[in-house]
């Protein structure tokens, strides 16, 4: 699909009405419907808006544009200038599709990558930011299963069990798309650097937020929108009680999405979450076939093909824009980034696997017990997970027995002991 962009005239336009204060997607949506291009839009009458969206919708579309704008249109213009960069108007026929079923698809959306993901059939796979090994095993498993069916990994580039399931999507056919709850110019978590290059090189990055838009908490609810919205179903792999997920799920099944999540141990905190969805009509599944049987979509015997789509990069920092010098989450102080996933996902606050154990215990004996999660597992799947030498292994696992913490089960696996 090859499409003229829009001309800047026509994206000054689109970017003045995206970021003009407390117009909500909903009300644009209305605005647009009545009166189509949103030049058209500015040459309404406050009365005639006022009719059709409201007053406050006609008081933000006629507020005067802020003093940069000009300086923002100008970042635009040259970052959509950049090889694989993107910018996507809701008019535009390179638009996802899936967005334009939800009630509020964003007006602007800002794209690095390949825009032939976004038309594809499309699964998400989200869950906590605080994975087990097991989890995250299962994320990737799952991902790498479905993209070589030639379905497309919606996830949301956190720490955890997204960032396993991009790795997964990337090795099929199907590959990744990234949502991010910032600028399309930054990355976050920085630690994700490498993937998100991986991403806009073999898969896409979307967003809707403005250039230069920093990690916000209040940003990931509404980048969890899009997420449910771009898809045909979501998988939850692991999520507590109160987490960012279940939201991806509510608000997906509010759009007539399917919802899947994975079982786990009754003691395993992150089960909580998926348990309680499966309570509330969520599907319980156990292989990625079950995910595949219930979209319809039959398995191919499919390769890994290269896109072909080459993204440049701007040196190490890859991301940053010299001519706008906007700088990527990289940059910054990670104090300032880091209420972002505090605040979206209050699971962080405690890693459950540490503080299980007493504090007398060794170093290796609170790694194993942390790979050893809370699925039984084989001293093969352990040694992989830790990296210890085979005498460092058993001689962990014989202290973890006797301090009452790990059992001996039938077929050489071990787990979890359960307290009280």
């Amino acid at each position: 699909m090859h499409t003229l962009p829009a001309t800047d005239i026509e994206l000054a336009a689109w970017l003045r009405l995206s970021l003009a204060p407390g117009l909500k997607p909903a009300a644009l949506r209305l605005l647009l419907g009545a009166f189509g291009l949103p030049e058209a839009i500015f040459n309404q009458s406050p009365e005639a808006l006022a009719e059709i969206a409201g007053e406050a919708a006609a008081r933000a579309v006629l507020a005067p544009c802020s003093p940069d704008f000009d300086a923002q249109l100008d970042a635009v213009i040259a970052w959509r200038e950049l090889p694989g960069n993107h910018v996507v108007t809701l008019d535009d026929p390179a638009y996802p599709p899936a967005l334009l079923t939800m009630p509020d698809p964003p007006p602007l959306l800002y794209i690095k990558g390949r825009l032939d993901l976004l038309h594809t059939r499309a699964v998400a796979l989200v869950g906590s930011r605080s994975a087990t090994p097991q989890g995250a095993e299962d994320a990737e498993r799952f991902a790498r299963e479905l993209s070589q069916a030639g379905v497309t990994i919606v996830s949301g580039l956190a720490l955890g069990i997204d960032g396993a399931a991009h790795r997964g999507g990337l090795e099929g056919v199907g590959s990744t798309v990234a949502v991010i709850g910032t600028g399309a110019d930054l990355v976050y978590p920085a630690a994700h650097h490498a993937l998100a290059r991986q991403i806009a090189m073999q898969g896409a990055i979307l967003s809707e937020w403005p250039l230069g838009t920093p990690a916000r908490a209040a940003n990931f609810p509404q980048r969890n929108r899009l997420i449910a919205g771009l898809v045909s179903g979501v998988v939850i792999v692991e999520a507590a009680m109160r987490s960012g997920s279940l939201i991806t799920a509510r608000l997906a099944n509010e759009m007539g999405r399917d919802i899947f999540a994975l079982p786990g141990s009754i003691h395993a905190p992150l089960s909580r979450g998926c348990h309680r969805i499966i309570k509330q009509g969520a599907k319980l599944v156990e292989t990625p076939d079950e995910v595949l049987e219930e979209l319809g979509v039959s398995r191919p015997v499919a390769t890994k093909a290269a896109s072909g789509q080459a993204v440049l990069w701007d040196g190490e920092a890859g991301w940053r824009n010299s001519s706008t010098g906007l700088a990527s989450v990289a940059d910054q102080p990670d104090s300032a980034a880091a209420p972002a996933s505090a605040a979206t996902q209050p699971e962080l606050t405690a890693a459950p696997a540490a503080s299980a154990a007493p504090p007398a215990m060794s170093a290796e004996a609170l790694q194993l017990l942390d790979a050893l999660g809370h699925a039984p597992a084989t001293l093969e799947i352990l040694a992989t997970r830790t990296e210890m030498g085979d005498a460092a292994l058993q001689n962990t696992l014989l202290q973890l027995e006797l301090a009452g913490q790990v059992t001996a089960l039938p077929g050489g696996r071990f787990t979890r002991a359960t307290h009280g």
